[in-house]
């Protein structure tokens, strides 16, 4: 049976104060809200209708109305300070004497379109390339809406993985450019919509973020899958939908981790050994009474001892103003030194993250963010390794949303410790530091951190990729930012928010990508602006090297209500020299001068690495 290993300790200036005080918030917050913990409070909350949770301000909800009591300690805490909905073309909008756009200051969170006087009428079909060649394009292998991907190689064949929840995509690329897909679960898409139902509130068996590896002691690739609360079609106002939130905190799938062996690529070759919750106070409850969110993205994972995800290990990591979404995650470390009997060893919060712990909550109001009912707060993603632990890494660093960017001193993943922050003036909506870019630490010292877009049609202000100098991780600071797409030539717009859509940084390197980081190279996926590659040989004066922007899909392929994302997910082979760029309508293979000759067949060595 699975034992918890140590007690996980939230990282502030005063630790035991705050490991001490996770255990007692969910009792004391029960009890204040004057309704029961688990399953009775979710009933309660259920029963509660929705008009009740009103204020009479639009907007301002009655915490002593709401009956979850996480949700109304948060909302008890923070002030209202959403910011308000801009007018296009006034407050926002095309300057007609330059061309350029001038984004809004401060934005809500919105699921619409948000068209201004200038955009274009229709989609551009038009693409666009410097220093990069199209091998391939694989329409409809995707979903719409996200894309996370891995690579297997198996008896001298490529496979690549495409995968979100309800859908799985396995694609034999031995040839990049004559890829075939060899295993297809869950709906395909077209202009009516998908070819099966998806219902976001009953997701009990996929596929989430996962990390492929290979195990030493086993022989054999494992591959370790993310399972977490899903971010979409579950919730639109958590203040607001007291069934909704019980839901979430009684959620019908796991919030963990399971880990199989892989005897060959296809799904039927694989055998699951491992289940873990991160729930981790509560190895052994059951899924509908898991606490926290689950797991987060793709683990952190090089094969060795130690894993990292991202996880809010219980519901008293609330201080999230995210208005669809009830954690902060912080992050865990799991020993893998056994696949088949993962054991929990430590648990990584920064001050600002849980509710009912003073340190805590201080340092989530002096947050200019505190109260926008807007910001993501907490990782979306593990921490991000220079160099695996097992190899000699000691330092990690976490994107922590509006919390900024952090610095770890891993040398004993037991007992981690906080080294350093930096943040920016708050940039909302969309999220803020969602990534961090390490690929070139070990050469420069410096970090790459962006968050990424979430409203449609630049509704939000511009998300910058900041470069960040962290020579000394304890002493941290923004140097430069990388430089803003140019606006190809011959193309019908002076800016890329005209184009429609998303526009600006979703994310660079993924885990797990075939071969070693590139250096002075880094291709990041840019929404409506495509691919971009970023010349950092010098990370302190970067400059743009090539791109790639894909034709938009329109609405003779898709419904409408997806258009207008283009790349939102890249995955880099670098030991074949080639990327793999991820559209709402498809994915294409890419090569580049820049990063070398592509091979068209199987690659040197296998992958994972033996």
């Amino acid at each position: 049976m699975f034992r918890k290993n140590t007690l996980g300790v939230p990282l502030t200036a005063t630790a035991a104060l705050a490991a001490l005080a996770t255990c007692a918030t969910l009792t004391t917050l029960a009890a204040h809200a004057s309704a029961p913990d688990s399953a009775q409070g979710a009933q309660a909350a259920q029963a509660a209708p929705v008009d009740a949770q009103s204020s009479g301000t639009p907007g301002a909800p009655n915490p002593t109305l709401i009956k979850d009591p996480y949700l109304a300690g948060w909302l008890r805490l923070t002030p209202e300070r959403e910011p308000r909905p801009l007018k296009p073309g006034v407050d926002y909008g095309m300057d007609p004497a330059t061309g350029k756009f001038i984004w809004p200051k401060a934005t809500p969170e919105v699921h619409t379109g948000q068209r201004f006087p200038g955009e274009l009428t229709s989609w551009d079909k038009k693409s666009y390339a410097k220093n990069v060649k199209v091998l391939a394009f694989y329409p409809g292998v995707d979903s719409p809406f996200h894309a996370w991907n891995n690579i297997a190689d198996f008896n001298g064949k490529r496979y690549l993985y495409i995968h979100d929840r309800d859908y799985l995509r396995i694609m034999d690329v031995t040839d990049p450019a004559n890829g075939k897909v060899v295993y297809s679960k869950g709906g395909v898409w077209g202009p009516k919509g998908s070819s099966e139902k998806f219902d976001a509130d009953n997701v009990q068996d996929y596929l989430g973020g996962a990390t492929i590896v290979w195990n030493k002691k086993l022989g054999k690739p494992i591959l370790v899958a993310s399972f977490e609360i899903g971010r979409y079609g579950l919730m639109r106002d958590k203040s607001k939908q007291p069934d909704k939130v019980a839901a979430q905190r009684n959620y019908n799938s796991l919030k963990g981790f399971k880990v199989f062996v892989m005897d060959g690529p296809l799904p039927s070759d694989w055998k699951l050994i491992a289940t873990r919750t991160t729930d981790y106070r509560h190895p052994d409850a059951p899924v509908g009474q898991q606490q926290g969110s689950g797991s987060l993205d793709s683990p952190e994972f090089y094969g060795g001892k130690y894993m990292i995800l991202s996880s809010a290990p219980d519901d008293s990591y609330a201080l999230t103003e995210y208005p669809n979404y009830l954690y902060s995650p912080g992050y865990q470390i799991w020993d893998m030194s056994d696949p088949a009997n993962p054991k929990f060893v430590s648990q990584i919060s920064v001050p600002g993250q849980i509710l009912g712990d003073p340190e805590h909550e201080q340092a989530y109001l002096q947050n200019p963010r505190a109260g926008n009912r807007t910001s993501w707060m907490g990782s979306r993603m593990p921490i991000f390794l220079p160099k695996p632990l097992e190899q000699g890494g000691k330092v990690g660093f976490g994107a922590m949303g509006g919390l900024g960017l952090w610095s770890f001193d891993l040398s004993d993943p037991a007992h981690p410790k906080v080294m350093g922050n930096v943040n920016t003036a708050p940039s909302f909506a969309g999220t803020e530091y969602d990534n961090a870019d390490v690929s070139q630490y070990e050469r420069t010292g410096y970090v790459f951190t962006s968050g990424y877009p979430m409203n449609r049609d630049c509704y939000e202000p511009f998300k910058d990729i900041f470069v960040v100098d962290a020579r000394n991780p304890a002493k941290m600071k923004v140097a430069a930012k990388l430089p803003e797409p140019e606006i190809p030539q011959g193309a019908p717009f002076t800016s890329f928010c005209q184009r429609g859509g998303n526009y600006g940084p979703k994310r660079s390197n993924s885990i797990g990508q075939p071969g070693t980081w590139r250096q002075g190279i880094v291709p990041y996926s840019y929404y409506n602006a495509g691919v971009q590659i970023f010349d950092v040989k010098d990370p302190a004066k970067p400059r743009i090297a090539g791109y790639f922007v894909p034709g938009l899909a329109d609405e003779t392929e898709l419904p409408v209500y997806t258009l207008g994302k283009g790349v939102f997910a890249m995955y880099t082979e670098y030991d074949r020299n080639i990327m793999w760029a991820f559209t709402e309508n498809g994915a294409y293979a890419l090569s580049s001068p820049l990063l070398g000759e592509p091979v068209m067949g199987a690659p040197a060595k296998p992958w994972p690495a033996r």
